[in-house]
């Protein structure tokens, strides 16, 4: 391999594969980054086994070639050049020489046949849609319980009517829809793989166990999590039937403000909700008690509920500025919210005794 590679674009390159690689790595090869130079192209792979990251970028090949070499290293070497700088790669008898300007490096490679294969043949489902919007409102939900596993990650289903995120770790549920774009059975995304999905609109293609996407150059590609989800369903109150109404900025920044006197994250917050108002209290054995009063609608009885504070804050950020409405029954039963400025969202927050 001998090539010529503008640093910001071999930088771009580095940036959009790498980052699927673990910092801590018991087999050497999945700790590099694959380089493929062949026709006027840099090819870029890294892998965890799990999810491959594949990505190109326009070279000056004098000699195509490929190789293996340290990701983090050779990523840290390029972020530290100057931004206008031309960087030469040759390699030979194992070690690739990293050159800019007066700067030389050479790195240990490890061959390209030892890097894994990712077979992602069998993709039956396809389609275009902004993918990240999607999965942004329900991504906070996701569990972090290992042995849960099927829990671990943002379930997509596809009907005639709509195509649907959903995520819950138990105490709590997202669940965000939008425009139909062809009928699949239920798949599980691991949450890794939530996280790499780039902005703006991608291509999507399924198939019973990979998930790809593409945008541009780079394409994604993630085994799923081979489980069942649970009917969510069943978990979502259809006649909670006291209504409250409050301002999303409002009511987050005042769950959090009362939760800072408590030691514990999980601490509970209780909402006493009585006509046009909420009053909120936690109170902490340590360190004393906040109350803080906060204006709704609401023309029920009076009915108090707890909720895990940091939980309440989290999920209200979930939704744009404005009005979120809140859908309870009683004390002990699952709380709904949703908002008219995010009609195609709907979150489940379960109570805590106060």
């Amino acid at each position: 391999m001998r090539l010529s590679i503008e640093r910001q674009a071999l930088a771009r390159l580095l940036a959009a594969t790498t980052r699927v690689v673990e910092s801590r790595n018991t087999i050497p090869i999945l700790s590099t980054v694959r380089l493929v130079a062949d026709g006027g192209k840099l090819e870029a792979t890294a892998t965890d086994l799990d999810i491959e990251i594949q990505s190109a970028v326009t070279a000056e090949a004098e000699e195509d070639g490929a190789l293996c070499v340290s990701a983090s290293l050779l990523d840290s070497i390029v972020k530290k050049l100057p931004a206008s700088a031309v960087v030469s790669m040759s390699e030979a008898d194992g070690v690739l020489t990293v050159k800019a300007g007066r700067y030389t490096s050479r790195l240990q490679t490890l061959p390209d046949a030892d890097f894994p294969s990712f077979s992602a043949d069998g993709f039956t489902t396809s389609f275009d849609l902004d993918l990240a919007s999607l999965f942004a409102p329900v991504t906070f939900a996701i569990s972090t319980e290992e042995t849960r596993y099927y829990l671990n990650g943002v379930y997509l289903a596809g009907t005639e009517t709509a195509l649907t995120a959903v995520a819950t770790d138990g105490h709590r549920l997202s669940r965000q829809s939008t425009a139909p774009v062809g009928e699949f059975g239920g798949i599980i995304v691991p949450r890794k793989m939530v996280g790499l999905v780039p902005k703006g609109n991608v291509s999507v293609s399924l198939s019973d166990t990979k998930f790809r996407v593409t945008a541009g150059e780079t394409v994604i590609t993630s085994k799923l999590i081979d489980g069942t989800f649970p009917d969510y369903e069943r978990v979502i109150p259809k006649n909670n039937d006291k209504l409250i109404t409050f301002d999303a900025g409002t009511m987050g920044k005042a769950a959090d403000r009362v939760s800072v006197v408590s030691s514990e994250r999980g601490r509970a917050v209780k909402l006493s909700f009585a006509s046009d108002h909420a009053a909120l209290a936690v109170n902490s054995p340590d360190n004393g008690s906040a109350t803080e009063e906060v204006a709704v609608t609401y023309s029920g009885e009076p009915i108090d509920i707890g909720f895990n504070s940091a939980y309440l804050a989290e999920l209200i950020g979930q939704f744009p500025a404005g009005d979120v409405k809140l859908a309870l029954a009683d004390a002990g039963s699952p709380a709904v919210f949703t908002s008219d400025n995010a009609p195609e969202l709907l979150c489940v927050l379960m109570p805590m005794r106060v």
